[in-house]
């Protein structure tokens, strides 16, 4: 059989699954993920779109995460009792999520409480982690947040107490740190690597925010040099680019937001317009699709690879398993704290 005439079948037994299965199963999809994934899925978007899908579907015993482990892992510290959830490949990991490292947080966060004092700072952390910093967080009245929230999550922070120090995004963190007028010289970078993260203790003092040295493989692929040369080709495109990028590709971009904000620019974008998008280069492609009356090109072709690990094949095997293999658990006493710093963004 050709590829085509396999996937073919591989969707029919999938879609006969999911009918079988009714709304015991539901399948959530990541926007990075590939089109046919898309397709099969009950409900796309971002990771905090999914993750408010996930605590709030009763009805599912069944949750497959198409997206990457740490989604899954979200979504498994927010189920209910009754609910499994499952993830298609559990090698789809994330590169920036694995920057931030437990141990590596821990000691930073004692080090800077010993210069600044106990409770002054909240830990925020972006939904592109593991279990145990959103714990770290939850345990110190910290919040996750994600590229849709990120200013709120800041606001929110800055209102509990005088400092942030934010996992593992130092680019969505600067970059949030911009919007909201925070001044560079209170933004500090925390390299794990280095004594006190590369700063002096009248550093640590002084900032506002503290960023984790970490970023989006990727996001950070988009250079300004690529903005300038689209800028040159396309003088009358406007283009829209993801927060994880640089900072310097973020100012000169004509607009920046979550996967979210970017499909309801486009959407919104006036008939013939020409739209330049720096993001993965599967919800790319999805809008040229989906958006034939306007002219979609992309900053720089960037694939996930992780999130390309999930395909019809580890679906279907999962379905045809269900509550049985690639289980997403998180032990107990790390999952009681992690939901307090869902919970603290769900609740923003």
């Amino acid at each position: 059989m050709e590829n085509k005439e396999i996937d073919k079948a591989i969707i029919e037994k999938i879609i006969r699954i999911k009918q079988k299965s009714g709304n015991k199963l539901v399948i959530l999809t990541h926007h990075y993920q590939r089109k046919e994934i898309i397709d099969l899925g009950d409900h796309k978007g971002d990771s905090f779109g999914l993750s408010q899908r996930a605590a709030t579907d009763k009805n599912a015993k069944y949750i497959i995460f198409c997206g990457v482990h740490f989604m899954a892992e979200s979504a498994a510290i927010l189920a209910k009792a009754h609910q499994t959830v499952q993830i298609p490949d559990m090698d789809a990991g994330c590169w920036m999520a694995d920057m931030a490292d437990a141990f590596l947080v821990e000691r930073a966060w004692n080090e800077v409480a010993a210069i600044v004092g106990e409770n002054r700072t909240t830990p925020l952390v972006y939904m592109n982690s593991d279990a145990y910093i959103k714990a770290h967080c939850g345990k110190n009245n910290g919040a996750v947040c994600t590229s849709s929230n990120a200013p709120k999550a800041f606001e929110w922070a800055l209102g509990q107490r005088e400092k942030i120090f934010f996992f593992p995004d130092e680019h969505l963190g600067r970059n949030t740190g911009n919007h909201l007028g925070i001044p560079e010289d209170e933004m500090i970078l925390w390299d794990p690597e280095k004594p006190l993260g590369g700063n002096s203790e009248s550093d640590i003092k002084k900032a506002k925010v503290l960023l984790w040295k970490g970023y989006c493989l990727v996001h950070t692929r988009f250079t300004i040099n690529d903005i300038k040369t689209m800028r040159k080709n396309f003088p009358d495109a406007k283009i829209v680019v993801h927060p994880e990028c640089t900072g310097e590709v973020v100012k000169a971009s004509d607009a920046v937001g979550s996967t979210s904000f970017i499909v309801k620019y486009v959407s919104n974008a006036p008939k013939n317009s020409t739209i330049i998008i720096g993001t993965e280069i599967n919800l790319v492609k999805r809008l040229v699709t989906g958006c034939p009356d306007k002219r979609i090109l992309p900053l720089k072709d960037s694939l996930c690879p992780n999130m390309y690990k999930i395909n019809l094949k580890n679906l279907l095997a999962c379905l045809e398993n269900i509550g049985k293999i690639n289980i997403v658990t998180v032990d107990e006493k790390i999952k009681k704290y992690a939901v307090i710093a869902l919970e603290n963004m769900l609740n923003l």
